[in-house]
């Protein structure tokens, strides 16, 4: 199986308090992949231990051959991955332009002629971030702010997406359109890992799940199926 991130016993502790629990998890390139579970399940602190933000207790999380545990968090982006946070956290006061060019710091000044290929890559995709390029992002509403995160992400080239409840406090509409962006980046062959509250959401654009309870794996496997187990439905569906 080809596996592009792999989780082996990954563990983080607070004192007598594990968020995250020998976490076992095989994430298979290109595929996107959903991390459900309640508030305080562990989902946000996973992401956090991948990307360097949050430092590991134990375990290891190997992504393309190398253990990202042992680099420097301002270093793991040039492995090629992304994380799109919770809340989003843009440059308000930057432009959008700004914001962008800042996803793509780790290519440096000598790039000019990449930063403005990805520049455009994702122009086209959002083609409101274009026609607005030059306004401050903290003009921008939540839902606009959200688009500029992952074109913010997609500036680094990245193998991999980590995004972190991209549905939070968007109105139904734009739920509906950042779902479909989510599906179009995977369509470009980038790997997706997408933690997200909104449990059925995650299943029905996710490829495989892994459903989280206390920092451990309660639950795992291809996405429609879980979408339809009685336990997910009764547990997280409110079915």
């Amino acid at each position: 199986m080809d596996y592009v991130l792999q989780t082996n016993n990954l563990t983080k502790q607070y004192r007598d308090f594990k968020a995250v629990d020998n976490l076992q998890m095989q994430i298979k390139k290109g595929a996107i992949y959903g991390l459900v579970g309640r508030n305080g399940a562990g989902k946000t602190t996973i992401l956090h231990t991948i990307t360097g933000l949050k430092k590991a207790t134990s375990g290891s999380v190997v992504f393309d051959g190398t253990d990202l545990l042992k680099e420097q968090p301002s270093k793991i982006i040039t492995h090629g991955v992304a994380h799109v946070p919770e809340g989003r956290h843009v440059f308000v006061d930057m432009t959008v332009r700004e914001n962008l060019e800042m996803g793509a710091y780790m290519f440096g000044r000598k790039d000019k002629d990449k930063i403005a290929a990805r520049m455009d890559n994702v122009f086209e995709k959002f083609p409101r971030l274009k026609e607005r390029q030059n306004q401050l992002a903290g003009t921008f509403s939540g839902g606009e702010q959200q688009m500029l995160a992952v074109g913010r992400a997609l500036m680094a080239d990245p193998k991999i997406i980590l995004m972190d409840e991209p549905s939070m406090g968007l109105s139904p509409l734009l739920v509906q359109e950042i779902f479909s962006i989510i599906k179009e980046v995977n369509a470009q062959g980038i790997t997706v890992l997408l933690v997200e509250q909104n449990a059925k959401m995650a299943l029905k654009v996710a490829n495989r799940a892994y459903v989280l309870e206390t920092g451990k794996i309660k639950l795992s496997g291809d996405a429609q199926e879980l979408l339809h187990n009685d336990e997910v439905r009764k547990a997280y569906l409110g079915a």
